[in-house]
């Protein structure tokens, strides 16, 4: 006994070895299936370097998709929603052939892969001010007649939004079907979300979590994949969408607040058939989390743009939704099948910059063959690791001759938007991260025309009237510590 007592230790570490390897020949294995080589690398290095701990990471993770069963209800709700949609009403060739060649391949792309039309008549505002935003959709709720559709990555009841719900509860309480999405991971981690479900616990608003995990229901999937849209919609009438949260713009957080530190953020009013085209996204997303269909809702053709002063009409304009649920990256190929068409001008706004390879190459070849390219990025980041990832891609871009412009501390630069010559314009939820690409659901629109690229443009003038210019010769003199850090997160980047 004493001699397989002594020899115990020995065969657990020839287990151990055993297992090492195995682990190691396995990742070698499954690792390259499907994933980019720098994704699959990147963990492959990690499973390398501490084997155990990486392979437990991987499984909770390495998988991007949500499931086969939320995939096929997805597929199944899609086709259904679609059908009833008639969106094919709603497109209009005769429009579409007059716009230069470049922005027709847009959207037959964008209706190949997002299935959604190009819409012409719609009318446009955009909203730089942040509680004027909250405010403006309050208005529309309190206009409401029929239902309200909300849906916000990060949703909080505090007091900046309290008026934006008193008016979804009284709503509620003159008939008006008030449905309200929100994701799991995005808002629990805000100091009054369980404040906010109590709140809701008490009114007659239909609501639900994205996203949730449910292990005993069969919802199991990478934890951190998020809902990252933003879409609110009323009566079909009119529609916001862009990168603002329905929360007060220090995120509630007492520390952002003692800093000064509150969120920049774009949104977009519309109306006309583009209405719809936002409708049918949260009509799937709202399928998928309650089971409860919309699609005698989003068959509902919308009425005809009101008359606004300053609102930019005739607006062609097409919602390109994307996430795991769709079996390629829609945003990502969108994006650089504009960067790559771009002759002249290319202005990015994005608070997370962490682009992909094809994406880099994408903004780096355009200013390397004479295209004025100019990046609006925070001077100060709300997130750690992906800050120093993004600052890691800052010589490149530099070096290729792209502007950057950091907008001032204490403000956190959270819109999300790009323009291409006097072409066309994106506005939406998407960051130019592989996040956003690969793990987040998100819905950008794509507007044609000149005039909205000019109201686009006042905005960028804003923002470069405000920001410092990052130039070379500053940033290759930053200490080695922030140098250090940023490569080393940098390689967790495919990871994040």
């Amino acid at each position: 006994m004493s001699d397989f007592l002594s020899s115990v230790p020995a065969l657990v570490s020839a287990a151990l070895v055993v297992a090492n390897i195995a682990i190691v020949v396995c990742a070698l294995i499954v690792l390259p299936g499907g994933r980019r080589p720098q994704t699959a690398m990147a963990w492959l290095l990690l499973i390398l370097a501490i084997p155990f701990l990486g392979f437990l990471l991987f499984l909770l993770f390495g998988r991007t998709s949500v499931g086969r069963k939320r995939r096929a209800q997805q597929a199944e709700v899609n086709a259904a929603i679609m059908a009833a949609a008639h969106l094919e009403d709603i497109e209009d060739h005769e429009r579409r052939l007059e716009l230069p060649p470049l922005v027709q391949s847009f959207a037959r792309l964008n209706r190949q892969l997002g299935v959604l039309p190009l819409s012409f008549g719609n009318t446009v505002e955009l909203i730089e001010d942040y509680q004027g935003g909250i405010e403006a959709m309050a208005r529309e709720v309190a206009a409401a007649h029929d239902y309200v559709h909300v849906q916000f990555y990060i949703s909080a009841w505090d007091e900046m939004t309290a008026p934006f719900f008193d008016e979804l509860v009284r709503a509620v309480e003159r008939g008006v079907d008030v449905r309200f999405l929100f994701d799991h991971i995005g808002s629990r981690g805000i100091p009054v979300y369980q404040d906010m479900l109590a709140k809701l616990e008490g009114t007659g608003i239909q609501w639900a979590p994205m996203l949730p995990i449910k292990p005993l229901k069969g919802e199991v999937r990478r934890p951190d994949l998020r809902n990252h849209r933003k879409i609110l919609v009323v009566d079909g009438r009119v529609a916001f969408s862009g990168s603002q949260n329905l929360i007060e713009p220090h995120y509630d957080k007492p520390k952002n607040q003692k800093l000064g530190r509150a969120w920049v953020e774009l949104m977009a009013r519309v109306e006309g058939p583009v209405v719809q085209e936002l409708n049918v996204v949260f009509a799937t997303d709202w399928f998928t989390e309650t089971g409860q269909s919309l699609q005698h809702l989003v068959a509902e053709v919308p009425p005809a743009p009101s008359e606004r002063p300053g609102a930019l009409t005739g607006v062609g304009v097409q919602v390109v939704p994307s996430g795991p649920g769709f079996a390629t990256e829609n945003n990502l190929r969108l994006f650089n099948a504009m960067l790559y068409s771009a002759e002249r001008r290319l202005s990015l706004t994005s608070p997370y910059f962490v682009p992909d390879d094809s994406l880099l190459y994408a903004v780096t070849t355009a200013a390397q063959r004479g295209v004025e390219v100019e990046l609006f990025v925070g001077a100060t980041a709300d997130q750690f690791m992906v800050a120093h990832a993004q600052r890691s891609y800052y010589e490149a871009l530099l070096r290729a001759g792209v502007r950057i412009w950091l907008y001032p501390e204490p403000y956190v630069l959270h819109a999300k938007h790009f323009s291409v010559d006097d072409t066309v314009a994106v506005i939406g939820s998407s960051n130019m991260d592989m996040r956003s690409f690969a793990l987040n659901y998100e819905v950008v629109m794509m507007m044609t025309g000149a005039e909205v690229v000019a109201r686009l443009a006042e905005v960028q003038d804003h923002y470069r009237a405000l920001s410092t210019e990052l130039t070379l010769d500053a940033w290759v003199r930053r200490s080695r510590k922030d140098t250090y850090l940023d490569n080393l997160m940098r390689l967790t980047a495919t990871l994040q």
